[in-house]
């Protein structure tokens, strides 16, 4: 692992969901990936990340237990181009019928 890596650890992995926790010291990111699942992201700590997209990059406010939802496919970089360590929970979605009604249904 380079010294600029975020640290991930695989928390839960079943046919249904993957859950992982993401943890970011101060100049760290998670390089280039695809998401293949819907996925849901639970900030643990409140901060700023940088998103780099093939479109465009946008720093991303991260509230502490505010969770917020994307669905795939999602190619990207996660950086944390600030100075403080931030930390979240990701959890994708690999079957339709276990992702979580999006907003205003169910």
């Amino acid at each position: 692992m380079s010294a600029n890596q975020a640290h991930s650890t695989l928390q839960f992995d079943t046919t249904a969901v993957r859950i992982t926790l993401w943890e970011f010291p101060p100049g760290t990111q998670t390089g280039w990936h695809l998401h293949e699942h819907d996925y849901a992201v639970v900030p643990v700590t409140s901060g700023r990340l940088t998103v780099e997209s093939d479109e465009a990059s946008v720093d991303n406010e991260l509230q502490a237990g505010v969770t917020y939802m994307r669905t795939r496919p999602v190619r990207h970089n996660v950086r944390n181009d600030g100075t403080d360590f931030i930390s979240f929970v990701e959890l994708e979605f690999k079957s339709p019928d276990h992702r979580p009604p999006a907003d205003g249904e169910g």
